[in-house]
Order: structure tokens, then sequence, then C-alpha cells
């Protein structure tokens, strides 16, 4: 055995490591890629109505102030779960209205409150975002967010 690693051998360790590892990157993003298209995310409800409520979202920049499924700014709650938290999974027609009725009474006026602007929906971008929250609040998020308050 050699005292010393010799430049070729060094060559070899790094060529063959690199190799490895980038196999292994590439290997893992093929698995990721294939978990969101077949088992994260609900194609079979991915409707025109769901996403014109994605448009509806990134037209009035909702991210800039809440998070969906622990992505945008932290000023406003997170709205991946919101759907459920206001009771969509046992009675999605009182959720829709209750979103309906929340984003139409904007701003609360609350006191001590940061305030959410009034974007004077219409019925059919209201019905558009509620389809788009109800389609997110079904995406398998492996627990996310930790809290049910979000």
């Amino acid at each position: 055995m050699a005292e010393r690693l010799t430049k070729s051998a060094a060559r070899n360790v790094f060529y063959g490591g690199s190799a490895f590892f980038f196999a292994i990157f590439i290997g893992l993003t093929a698995h990721s890629h294939w978990y969101i298209a077949n088992v994260s995310t609900d194609t079979a409800t991915l409707t025109p109505s769901v996403a014109r409520g994605k448009h509806v979202w990134e037209k009035h920049s909702c991210i800039n102030c809440h998070t969906l499924l622990g992505e945008g700014a932290y000023f406003a709650p997170e709205v991946g779960n919101v759907w459920d938290r206001w009771g969509g999974k046992d009675d999605p027609a009182a959720a829709r209205e209750m979103l309906k009725a929340w984003m139409q009474s904007q701003p609360s006026g609350a006191e001590g409150r940061r305030q959410m602007p009034q974007f004077n929906l219409s019925d059919r971008e209201l019905d558009d975002l509620a389809d788009f929250l109800e389609w997110t609040s079904r995406i398998k998020t492996q627990s996310w967010p930790p809290n049910k308050a979000g």
C-alpha cells in the first residue's frame, strides 16, 4: 500500500465520487418529480376553475402576505389548510360561503391587526379562489403545516 495518495489516484477518487453523487442527485430528482406527479398532487380534480383560482391568487399577489404550504410571506395566516380549518371537509358549502364572506368583508378594521385589502373580487373569482384553496387542501403535505392554525 502506498504511503501517500498519488496524483492519478486522487483524480480517480474525485471523478468517481463526483459521478456517484451526480447519479444519486439525478435519482432523487427523478423520484421527486414522480412523487409530485403521481402521489402528492390531486390531478383528478384539477379543473379549469382551480386554474383560474390560482390565477386570482397570483394576480393579487396573495403570497406577498400569506403562505401557501409554507411558501410565501409570514404576515398573514397559512392558507394551504384554510379549507380544513373552516370545516370544508364536513360542510364544503359552508366553508365556501365563509371564505366568500371573509373576502368581501375586508378590511375588517380590527384594532392591532394588519388589514387585508379589499380586492373587489367578482362572484366567479371568489368561487374560483375557493376551488383553488379546496384543491390545495387535498395535496399530501406530509403533515405540513405542523399545527392546524398554520
